[in-house]
């Protein structure tokens, strides 16, 4: 994942959880412009930067790189709450899920 792509997947995933750059830059110890020059492409997190950029927005490293899940957190959600549903429900479920693409 090149620069340009790692920093839309940021604000995508940002975007997702509701914060501003600003707030999330705090949140996560750093100066209130990080997160705004990650995404514009100034700078890059550290390897540990990146995994608190990770834990904060609530994804793995691999569902940060996973750019196919738009949307990691409410993924997960979704998985739970197909855990709970019988064998009729799930097949329900799954032709609704068709049925949106």
């Amino acid at each position: 994942m090149d620069k340009q792509k790692f920093s839309k997947r940021l604000i995508e995933l940002r975007l997702n959880k509701g914060v501003s750059a600003r707030d999330m830059s705090l949140s996560i110890g750093k100066n209130a412009g990080y997160i705004n020059n990650v995404e514009n492409g100034k700078s890059l997190p550290s390897i540990n930067g990146f995994f608190h950029i990770c834990e904060y927005l609530g994804v793995t490293p691999q569902e940060f790189f996973d750019t196919q899940i738009k949307n990691p957190v409410k993924s997960k959600e979704l998985l739970d709450a197909a855990k709970l549903l019988s064998d009729e429900q799930l097949d329900a479920f799954i032709n609704i899920a068709n049925n949106l693409k």
